[in-house]
Order: C-alpha cells, then structure tokens, then sequence
C-alpha cells in the first residue's frame, strides 16, 4: 500500500470526535455533529451492523444525506431485499469515502511531468543533430579546399561541433536514464492503484468497478456483442462465517475464487460481487457453453476439501448455486445480472 493511500485512508477513518469534544472531519458544528453521530449508531444498529471506524463512516455519510451516491446505492440494495454486510459496506466506502482523486491527481501531474520532460529531451537530441548537420554542411566545402588554413579551420570548427553534440548526447542519455526509472517508480505506483481499484483484496477477483469497465470495453468494441453470466451463490456461507468466523470465512472464499477462476480463460472475467457471491462475465459465448462452464465450477467446488490448520478439524464440505442468463441489446448491466440472479431463486424453488 502506498504511501499516499494510507494518508487518505488514515484520514478517511478519523476518529469522530476527540475527547474534548471537537466536531468531526465533516466541519459541521458540534451540536449537528452529535446529532448525526447518534443517528448513524442508531442506523448500524437497524442494520445490525457493527460499530466500526469503516461502518460508521458511511453510515455517517449516509445520515447526512450529503453523498447521492452513496445514499442511492445504499437504498438500492436494500429495496432487493439483501441486507447490508461488511462487504458491501467496505465497497461504498472505498468509492465514496476514501477520496482517492486528489491520490489519482497526484499520478496524474507525475505522469504529465514525466511525459513533458522526455519530449523536451527530444527536442533538445533533434536540435543538437540539426547544428551538427549544418556545421557539416557550412565546413564540407572548406574541407575541399586547397587553403591549408581554410582546411584546418573547417577541422577545428567540426571537432568543436562534434565534441559539443557528444556532450549533449551524454547528458540527454542521462536524462532518458533518469526519465527511465521514473517511470519504473511510476508504473510501480499505477500497478498498486489498479490493484486497490479493481481487484478485491480478500480473493484477489475483479471487483464490480472492474466488471463495469470490462463489459463497457467490450460493449465498445462491438454493441452486438453477445455476453452470458454465470451468478454464483456459496450456499450458507452466512451461516458458516457465524460458526467458524470472518478470517476463517475469508480463507474458504479465497479457496473457493481461486477454484472458479481456474474455469475462466483469459477473455472471460470472474468477479466478486458481493460477501458470498461471484459472477463470471463470458464475452462471445452463449448460455449452453456457459451452463456448462457453470457445471464444471459447481463440481469442482464440491470436490474442495478444508482442514482447520489450527484444529486439525474437517470444515463442512461447500456447495454452491449457479444463475445463467444472456446480455439482452442494449440491457443496463445491473438489470443483467439481477436477471441472473433470479435464474438463481427460482431454480432453488422449483
């Protein structure tokens, strides 16, 4: 993680208020403050949340009614009927809370710097060569002259212009050296950010901003183009995670990712969507390959077997529910993927 992340994460997370009483990051005056403040507790407790740094910010966010965003993603969710969980609620504060522009600015203004310096680089290699060629040029003649003087002046302004264009060259060379390993540093520090943006750290999957920006690439490259999802619920996960706990919970997720990507080739996108599910996006591939890609992941989930190393006790063998379902033209990619998940539930009740 990056040094810039974890200053804006650190003051993302900030602390309400101090001990004397001070208003919290949002500036609202003290009385306000306390107001939103006993709301948002209030507001974790309906949706049996617990009271942590990252909870509570967003549910202070949300009280607030400040964040559109935030607030309409929030309702969303729970107009489907899913209830809120740490997952979700680590997302909406990642994209909303964590401010990370002014960190994207900053490699931004790095990048624009770089770039600049390399074409004045270039520039400057193009118009050394270009004084060079015209002292050629001017002292040729002179070289075939008869007149030693004239002969030997002509040498004498050459190896001047030659000995001025290798010591310009040099110094270009060290600036492109210097150019080079920063963008070394750059592509270091851009890799780290993709990695915080589109990846999910607990399973190492494409998050949802990855899958939008896929299916919006591929959409471009052809709006015909034909997509099928695969929705894929951990049955009882919920029920697990309370048995065995979070991290435990998070082991057999990561194990269980790990088994579905292994189906997905280099065009397709495995994703974690939510707590306990994940949805593989299949560009070019209709719903018979992907309900048999769906099979194949079912059967080799069931065949994982988990071991606490701790313990040495046998975890409970997981199963998994799968949703099929074809891009319609032109159909908004949530409407897609809820249709998906319904393929899900009504599978279940029949």
């Amino acid at each position: 993680m990056s040094n810039r992340y974890q200053r804006v994460q650190l003051k993302a997370t900030r602390s309400a208020a101090t001990q004397r009483g001070e208003s919290v990051k949002y500036y609202d005056s003290i009385k306000q403050a306390n107001k939103t403040m006993t709301l948002a507790v209030a507001q974790l407790n309906q949706w049996n949340l617990p009271v942590n740094p990252i909870n509570y910010a967003v549910s202070y966010e949300y009280c607030k009614n400040s964040n559109p965003l935030l607030t309409a993603n929030i309702k969303r969710l729970l107009l489907s009927g899913k209830g809120l969980d740490s997952f979700f609620m680590e997302q909406m504060y990642k994209d909303h809370l964590l401010e990370q522009s002014k960190f994207r600015d900053e490699i931004i203004s790095d990048l624009s710097m770089l770039f600049t310096q390399i074409q004045e680089n270039c520039l400057q290699s193009s118009a050394g060569a270009q004084d060079f060629i015209d002292q050629l040029d001017d002292n040729i003649p002179a070289l075939m002259s008869n007149n030693r003087s004239e002969v030997k002046s002509a040498i004498s302004k050459l190896h001047k212009a030659s000995t001025s264009f290798k010591k310009q060259q040099q110094g270009l060379v060290e600036q492109l050296e210097l150019s080079q390993l920063q963008t070394q540093a750059l592509e270091a520090e851009l890799e780290e950010v993709r990695q915080e943006i589109y990846l999910d750290p607990v399973t190492g999957l494409h998050n949802r901003k990855a899958m939008s920006k896929h299916v919006d690439m591929w959409l471009g490259e052809n709006a015909e183009r034909g997509i099928a999802a695969i929705v894929i619920s951990v049955d009882y996960f919920k029920i697990f995670s309370e048995r065995f706990g979070a991290l435990i919970g998070n082991v057999i997720l990561s194990k269980i990712a790990k088994k579905v990507a292994n189906y997905v080739d280099d065009s397709g996108l495995p994703v974690r969507s939510a707590s306990d599910e994940f949805i593989v996006l299949l560009p070019d591939v209709d719903g018979g390959i992907a309900s048999e890609i769906a099979e194949k992941i079912k059967q080799g989930v069931e065949k994982l077997r988990f071991v606490s190393v701790q313990s040495g006790v046998r975890l409970p063998q997981m199963s998994i529910s799968c949703g099929i379902s074809e891009m319609k033209s032109k159909e908004p990619l949530n409407q897609f993927i809820n249709r998906s998940r319904k393929a899900i539930i009504s599978k279940s009740i029949n």
